[in-house]
């Protein structure tokens, strides 16, 4: 058997693309033969799954699954949105969010799992889908919440099938009120949380840098006014306010009727109810928020290709 020096392992990653830990084993299952080891790499998907690795993968779909008292989203990104049309495609992310839920939104444990009906992991089966498919695709990221009592309720935009879309969002609503009732008004709720996207559910759960940035802005703003120093502090305390009703989901109003603040709104559903209500929580997940898409020149690669 030849030795597997980190020299064979790096010119068998050179070779297929694959990542260093499956070229080691590559090599171990095969007597460190080198040919043999990029047939098993290929017989695996592995090789073709590593070489696709390096495109951008910003479309997909989000995923959600709601069961008892807790919820899940996952959000599975694929190259194209060709393939997010694809069942089988769509199974998988289905699937992943099932298990999310299962692990709590653990992602490095979903990962690990065993995938329903197959001998792989799930991370060995997305592997397989890249290979199958042809695409490049990735688990981004995943979350959960749940209550002790009460309800975790959801929403997903223009879904593709019940439960997948571009926009999922869960919300918590802990209460020892009608679950029915509550879980009616937790969907208007992620409904809102979907169009207005706040980024904390109170103002003390906001990012404070964000907070004192903002308030930066506003005093110089101010100050260009020429006005008090008394002036300007009022002037920017009532423009925080304004911020905060933009970014701070309790202080938003809601969409439903455009009039009412969150936190009323859940105040009347607490009185109507008999019990009290509290929102402990939401997530909100946009396909390929944050991700930076490559712009194509499509008639540039098509001469590009005709020489």
């Amino acid at each position: 058997m030849a030795e597997i020096t980190a020299a064979l392992v790096k010119e068998l990653r050179e070779k297929t693309g694959a990542g260093m830990m499956d070229c080691k084993k590559a090599l171990t299952e095969n007597s460190g033969d080198l040919e043999a080891s990029i047939d098993w790499l290929r017989q695996k998907g592995l090789a073709a799954a590593a070489k696709k690795s390096g495109r951008v993968a910003a479309e997909g779909l989000v995923g959600i699954s709601v069961g008892g008292k807790a919820g899940a989203v996952a959000e599975v990104n694929s190259e194209t949105d060709f393939v997010a049309r694809n069942e089988t495609f769509q199974s998988f992310v289905k699937t992943v969010a099932d298990l999310a839920l299962a692990n709590n939104g653990d992602q490095d444990v979903v990962l690990a799992s065993g995938y329903p009906n197959e001998t792989r992991t799930v991370a060995e089966q997305l592997t397989h889908l890249v290979a199958t498919i042809g695409e490049n695709m990735a688990i981004r990221r995943m979350a959960s919440l749940s209550v002790s009592q009460g309800v975790v309720s959801s929403y997903v935009h223009n879904p593709v099938i019940p439960g997948l879309g571009k926009i999922g969002v869960i919300v918590a609503l802990e209460s020892a009120g009608d679950t029915a009732k509550l879980d009616a008004f937790g969907k208007q709720l992620a409904m809102h949380i979907a169009a207005a996207a706040p980024q904390s559910l109170s103002t003390d759960d906001l990012d404070q840098e964000l907070v004192a940035r903002e308030r930066q802005v506003l005093v110089q703003q101010a100050r260009e006014s020429g006005r008090a120093e008394d002036i300007i502090q009022k002037m920017v305390d009532g423009r925080m306010r304004k911020f905060y009703e933009e970014v701070v989901l309790l202080s938003q109003t809601f969409v439903i009727d455009g009039e009412s603040k969150i936190e009323k709104v859940v105040a009347d559903l607490a009185k109507s109810l008999g019990t009290e209500v509290k929102v402990t929580g939401f997530v909100r997940f946009v396909l390929g928020e944050g991700i930076e898409k490559e712009e194509g020149d499509f008639a540039a690669e098509v001469a590009s290709l005709a020489g």
